[in-house]
């Protein structure tokens, strides 16, 4: 029986090191040829560089706007995650500890945007940020971003309101709180792991999102990062290792958010599953 099971460990630890190389391993092929020489990246494509060259990130820095590129991005994904994590929690809020008439069809309703895609109504939505006067504007690619992961926000962040006590609001109510302060000092820190979970599932999506700041932004001060380096490819010829270079600084801002969440996030999602 100790047999089978270290047999069984053996294969689950050899599973996960596969699982962990197939990764790891694009993300060390970015790295490595971000460090390279144009011409080095088609005589040596898969192996480390001969030496560190570190034009490309110099490039990067001092020749193109891509300073004012990541800062869009970061403008866009910031504001749109706060806006996404505060509107979704006051609504899923309302939603699990209020009923009234038309709840459950608001709530469907929510869930509905799960499923339809908001690419559908891109012409839609290009003739009303054209109206609104936001068209070419960091904000017309901020209302769509709150627009499609507030759906996410709400699905989640009832299901863990609904699983807090209604004790606790109630003894809340005798000592005199009304509604804010029975979200803001009880619920909320209850749902610090889900929040967690909402803002980096939708921080990924965000700030790789290439569709919509492809047809709501045209000005090239208003670009994002991943708009922005879809023009680095040539008709003719492209320097890959200054693309590659783009693409390692862009995945900073993923991974620390990711470093910097981890905890909470992977106990939000935890937690959901079990409620669930």
């Amino acid at each position: 029986m100790s047999t089978g099971l270290k047999l069984k460990d053996k294969f689950y630890y050899l599973l996960m090191a596969f699982y962990m190389a197939v990764i790891a391993y694009p993300l060390y092929l970015m790295v490595v040829t971000s460090l390279k020489p144009n011409a080095e990246v088609f005589t040596n494509p898969f192996g480390p560089p001969k030496t560190l060259y570190l034009d490309n990130y110099a490039n990067m820095i001092s020749r193109s706007n891509y300073g004012t590129y990541f800062g869009n991005s970061l403008v866009v994904a910031g504001v749109s995650i706060m806006m996404i994590v505060a509107l979704s929690a006051l609504a899923a809020y309302v939603l699990a500890k209020h009923r009234f008439r038309g709840s459950a069809a608001l709530y469907a309703f929510f869930v509905a945007g799960l499923i339809i895609p908001i690419k559908l109504g891109t012409i839609s939505i290009l003739k009303l940020m054209i109206g609104w006067g936001l068209h070419d504007g960091l904000g017309s690619v901020i209302l769509v971003s709150v627009a499609t992961g507030i759906p996410f926000g709400v699905f989640i962040l009832t299901d863990f309101i609904r699983m807090i006590p209604e004790e606790l609001s109630s003894a809340a109510r005798i000592d005199g709180c009304g509604e804010a302060a029975i979200f803001a000092r009880i619920i909320t820190p209850l749902l610090l792991p889900a929040i967690a979970a909402v803002a980096v599932v939708n921080f990924i999506p965000i700030w790789n999102d290439f569709w919509f700041p492809l047809v709501l932004l045209k000005s090239d001060a208003a670009k994002t990062v991943p708009l922005a380096t879809a023009l680095l490819f040539g008709q003719y010829q492209t320097n890959y290792g200054y693309v590659f270079a783009v693409l390692t600084m862009a995945s900073v801002p993923v991974v620390l958010m990711y470093l910097l969440f981890s905890k909470w996030f992977i106990k939000g999602m935890t937690e959901g599953s079990v409620k669930g």
